[in-house]
């Protein structure tokens, strides 16, 4: 049966070595050594930096998860558009890293692409920006 209503989700693959070495408190920078296409990672080192105050740096590690989250996304069949759901773990690492990217570019001086990264991630779920504490 054909979905009229658009593209159906998008869920990551599992990574369940990398995700059981951050969720056992693994440092993320270790992590995005071992498995450097891990957008969870990156997330948590943008989070880090920016908590910190390292807006280049965070920004930095930001974009980095997010473009390997694109990445991930495109082989798992997205195609620039659809739903990528919140709850489903895997995908919450590039919601994250978007986020991260979203903060970081308005804290660099870049509204526009804070806006648009904003809002990708109220297209991608509508809640994620709640849970990612956006309002």
């Amino acid at each position: 049966m054909t979905n009229l209503l658009g593209p159906e989700p998008t869920r990551l693959p599992e990574r369940p070595e990398a995700q059981a070495a951050m969720d056992g408190g693994r440092d993320p920078a270790e992590v995005a050594r071992s498995w450097p296409d891990f957008s969870e990672a990156w997330a948590a080192l943008a989070e880090r930096a920016l908590t910190a105050g390292e807006d280049l740096a965070g920004y930095a590690y930001a974009r980095t998860g997010y473009h390997r989250g694109l990445d991930q996304l495109r082989r798992a069949g997205w195609r620039g558009a659809g739903p990528i759901p919140w709850e489903h773990r895997p995908n919450q690492g590039f919601l994250r890293a978007l986020a991260a990217l979203a903060r970081a570019a308005q804290t660099i001086g870049e509204p526009e692409e804070a806006e648009r990264c904003t809002q990708f991630l109220a297209d991608a779920d509508p809640k994620a920006p709640a849970q990612l504490g956006f309002s």
